[in-house]
């Protein structure tokens, strides 16, 4: 049977140029499908900007600001304060995607580094949560949040934020959980050899797990092959309803009440 009850997609680039044609009709066919709520992460400044003003033009629609890892080989101070004084606007409900990236040869592991922690201290400042990302890159993805979060402002403990589209071993969960993480999982969870990863999803306790698209990317079964959208959530809340052994409605309802905790949606 369809899910009935109302699902987040926590990670989609809506204002990525794949949706510039269709946008309306994506956000409608998603809310068909009971996906009522949605978080745009950034990668640069430009799409910070461009997130909150899609915050602002469409109902359920929320959005983060921060520098990809990817987009760090510029980044500096005065880029900085501008993320600061985006932070202000309403519908600002977190700092990301932030993190480290190995895979691409985009930015030199030490500017990934000092925007990664400029952008820790910004979060721990704003008291808001963090979305991160993990490439290649565990262990010191994970160094740097543990030292991180030892002294959070009292808002961010057991609320630090969320690892993206996870894809480490179970290890890094768990220390990432013990940092007061949650968990998100998207697309590959549903691909046929991921066995390992739902191995992983199924050692993360159901109220710190998130589900996300990364829309346009990483298209869950059975649509893998076509441009993602955040219509797909259900599948990623079927597997891992699957994974957990729960019925598919009571995985959306802790899913969606897990975002609404972390980023402070309206309930």
């Amino acid at each position: 049977m369809p899910i009935s009850a109302p699902m987040v997609d926590t990670h989609c680039h809506l204002n990525f140029d794949a949706y510039d044609q269709d946008l309306t009709q994506v956000l409608d066919e998603a809310r068909h499908q009971q996906v009522t709520r949605f978080l745009i992460p950034a990668v640069d400044l430009e799409t910070s900007r461009s997130g909150l003003r899609l915050a602002e033009q469409h109902t359920g629609v929320s959005a983060a600001i921060g520098v990809h890892p990817n987009s760090t080989a510029t980044f500096g101070e005065s880029l900085l304060n501008e993320l600061r004084a985006l932070s202000a606007h309403p519908c600002v409900v977190g700092i990301g995607e932030i993190g480290l990236d190995y895979y691409w040869d985009k930015s030199p592991k030490q500017a990934q580094w000092a925007a990664f922690e400029a952008q820790l201290r910004l979060a721990a400042e704003l008291a808001l949560p963090v979305i991160i990302h993990n490439r290649d890159a565990h262990e010191d993805t994970i160094a740097i949040l543990e030292r991180w979060v030892v002294d959070l402002p009292p808002a961010l403990r057991g609320h630090a934020g969320v690892m993206h589209s996870f894809s480490a071993p179970t290890p890094i969960a768990e220390r990432a959980l013990a940092c007061g993480f949650f968990i998100g999982f998207s697309g590959p969870i549903t691909f046929k050899k991921a066995d390992e990863l739902r191995r992983v999803a199924a050692s993360v306790p159901p109220e710190r797990l998130l589900v996300e698209t990364d829309a346009p990317y990483l298209t869950p079964e059975p649509r893998r092959g076509q441009r993602n959208s955040p219509a797909y959530i259900p599948h990623i809340v079927e597997r891992l309803a699957s994974v957990h052994r729960l019925d598919d409605d009571e995985m959306a309802r802790q899913t969606t009440l897990n975002a609404e905790r972390l980023f402070r949606l309206p309930t």
